[in-house]
Parts: structure tokens; C-alpha cells; sequence
């Protein structure tokens, strides 16, 4: 296994952790990517390689200035290295002002595994890939993600010691999406308040795109508050698997179709990229509140939602109840779910506090929710430097 630095080719996009390039179709490589460049603001960026394994992974550390770097893993059929790149760098960047609205004594990272989990994951690529982070010190733990799971943590965990996620057989939290949902419907009622003056989803018909891991929890709680829930998925059977659990529950052909619907709330639960023109064209909601990380398509979007009267939780505001849940495994004393749910729980006051920051200096949720997390990383982090071990 070796680790060395590349270059890749392919745009990359620049902008506040809500607004940033996702994986997806290829696109044209007629930019070069310079890794320096483009990851100016991160303090470490290294590639890891292991043929016999299929390993191929990239890690990104950008900001270790309140604790070491925490974010889970990506498994995912990149179309070229540099949509990996840009996809790390992103998601790394969202995991420092993750962790630093939250509360938490974290950095952030992130990890990209190139290559098709259904086809590609073994127990020996794991555990190569655990070799690998071992290397790093502690200066990133990591934990699941898209195309990972607690059992493959396990996996990891034989061959390295920073490891969060875990299964609850292992000692760990084992599914990190009970409390991202928890998180993000604690949003969800501030921003209820914050637009209608009562904490409550009753009453109110709520789109959720993407019923996966989080979607299908978040379902569960909102048809507990009185909502109406219309769900859509690209997976069919999730979407047979929720209207069966909750009979009163509505499907939606498509996302297209979901937007355009008289909505109160749209969630989306799925991959990035999910506010875009064409969808503000006919969104009809008041709130955007959901899972997603890196939920606006480009820079401005969050604009053009505060001049539509739309209000935006920060995806990475609300869906932080996972980073809580996992972070709660680095405790000494084991890992408590009642204590990670209690700290989730605060997410509710975390985004009454962005929604009232917005509006007292005139800036979109997105812009003031950057203010407070960089505003804890500069404080906290002249305390602290560089994370070292």
C-alpha cells in the first residue's frame, strides 16, 4: 500500500460548505484540478493505494483547530480521481463547520473510497483502508458514509484505532441515522416556529426525498408529530418499505414531481446537489429543511431562497445529529446513546439561533450559520493549533 499526491483533472467549484460539487456524471476534464489549489484551505490531503485490494482512497483533513478530524467514508463509483477530489475536499470542509456548530471538539475530514461498493468491498480492501488511516496518527478518525456501514467499520476497526461508527456488538453507536434524523427533525420544528409560531409539523404536508438510511427515520418521526408526508426514492422498494410501515404516507413518482406539490416542508435526503434553478423554479415549500450534506447546487442559491421568503436550515446544521452520535464513541467512558441524543436534542436551539442571526444582519440562514462555526473555529482554535496527537 502507498500514499502519494496526484494530479487530476475536472472543475472544481469554490464556496460556502452548503454550495459545492457532489459525485455524479462525469464532467468535462478540461480544467486541470490542482490539488494545492484546490484544497488551499485544508491542512492535509493524501492518496492511498493497494492494488492486490483494490484500494484506491483519498483522505482530506481540513481543520484540525478544535480537535482531531472526524468524518465518515465514502464508497462510491467515482467517474474519474478528480471527481473524488473534489467531492473530499468538499464533504471535509462541511465536516470543520459540522463540528464546530455543533458544540463538538472536532475537526473535520472526510474519506473517498473510488470504486462500486456492490462490487468492489471486501474485507481485505477494509482492512488495507484501516492500515492506511492508522498511518495518519489520530489526526482523522473515521466512521460510515454513502456505500459504508457499521459492519464494515468493524472491518476497519481490526486494523486501526480511530475508528467511530461501530456496531453496538463492538462497543460502538452502530446506526449513526437514527440520531441524523432526530437532528434534522429538531430543525425542523425550530424552523416550524420560526414560519408558522409553533414548534410542531401537525398539520403540515412535509416532501421527503430520499427514504434511505435517514429518510425512513425522519418519516417515522414526522408521522408521530401529525404530518402529512408525501416520499420519494430512486429505489423503488424503499419507498414500499416506508408506505407499508405508515399506511398513511403518500409517494411521489419522482423528485421532480415532489417539489412541485403544495408543500409546507421539502426534505431532501438523498446525495447533494438538491437546490438548484430548476427546482427553485417550482418549489412551492416555505422550509428546506433536510439530511443531505451539501444540499445547494451552487453559490447563490441561498440567496435566491431569502429573496423567495424561503427558509433554509443549513444542511449541515440539522443533519450533525450523526456526527454527534458517532463522535460520542470517543468518549472515555464508553459511548452513551442518551447522552448523544440529549447533545442532538440542542440542534433545535443551534437553528433558532442561525434563523435569528439571518435575520437580525440580513443574511441568508447559509451565510449566518458560516458566521457562527468560523467564528468558533478562530476563537477556540488560536487555543489549540494544529492537531499533532
Amino acid at each position: 500500500m502507498t500514499s502519494s499526491p496526484t494530479t487530476a483533472t475536472s472543475p472544481t467549484t469554490t464556496g460556502s460548505p452548503t454550495a459545492t460539487a457532489q459525485p455524479g456524471p462525469a464532467q468535462p476534464a478540461s480544467v486541470p484540478l490542482d490539488v494545492f489549489e484546490a484544497g488551499a484551505e485544508h491542512e492535509q490531503v493524501v492518496f492511498a493505494s493497494d492494488p492486490a485490494t483494490g484500494l484506491r482512497a483519498v483522505v482530506a483533513i481540513h481543520s484540525t483547530a478544535l480537535g482531531p478530524a472526524l468524518g465518515g467514508t465514502r464508497f462510491y463509483p467515482y467517474a474519474s480521481t478528480a471527481d473524488a477530489v473534489r467531492d473530499v475536499l468538499a464533504l471535509s470542509r462541511g465536516m470543520s463547520y459540522k463540528a464546530a456548530l455543533a458544540g463538538l471538539d472536532l475537526g473535520g475530514g472526510k474519506a473517498v473510497i473510488i470504486g462500486d461498493p456492490a462490487t468492489l468491498k471486501s474485507e481485505a480492501l477494509l482492512r488495507a483502508y484501516g492500515r492506511f488511516v492508522q498511518t495518519l496518527g489520530g489526526r482523522y478518525n473515521t466512521a460510515c458514509d454513502v456505500g459504508t456501514f457499521s459492519e464494515d467499520m468493524d472491518h476497519v476497526a481490526r486494523e486501526c484505532d480511530f475508528v467511530t461508527g461501530r456496531t453496538q456488538a463492538h462497543g460502538g453507536a452502530g446506526d449513526s441515522s437514527v440520531l441524523t434524523a432526530y437532528g434534522v427533525f429538531r430543525g425542523m420544528l425550530a424552523c416550524a416556529e420560526h414560519v408558522w409560531g409553533s414548534a410542531t409539523l401537525a398539520g403540515r404536508t412535509v416532501g421527503v426525498a430520499g427514504v434511505g438510511k435517514v429518510g425512513r427515520h425522519l418519516v417515522e418521526l414526522l408521522v408521530a408529530d401529525g404530518a402529512d408526508v408525501v416520499v420519494t426514492d430512486v429505489h423503488g422498494p424503499a419507498v414500499d418499505a416506508v408506505r407499508a410501515a405508515h399506511p398513511g404516507v403518500r409517494a411521489a413518482a419522482s423528485t421532480a414531481e415532489l417539489v412541485a406539490l403544495p408543500l409546507d416542508v421539502y426534505a431532501p435526503c438523498a446525495l447533494g446537489g438538491a437546490i438548484d434553478d430548476d427546482v427553485l423554479a417550482v418549489l412551492r415549500a416555505s422550509v428546506v429543511c433536510g439530511a443531505a450534506n451539501n444540499q445547494l447546487a451552487h453559490p447563490g442559491v441561498d440567496k435566491a431562497m431569502l429573496d423567495r421568503g424561503i427558509v433554509y436550515a443549513p444542511d449541515y446544521c440539522v443533519n450533525a445529529g450523526g456526527l454527534v452520535q458517532v463522535a460520542d464513541e470517543l468518549d472515555p467512558r464508553g459511548f452513551s446513546f442518551e447522552r448523544a441524543r440529549a447533545r442532538a436534542h440542542l440542534i433545535g436551539d443551534t437553528t433558532r439561533r442561525v434563523l435569528s442571526l439571518a435575520d437580525t444582519d440580513g443574511v441568508s440562514p447559509a451565510v449566518a450559520a458560516d458566521r457562527l462555526a468560523e467564528a468558533r473555529m478562530r476563537d477556540v482554535g488560536r487555543l489549540r493549533g494544529i492537531w499533532v496527537g
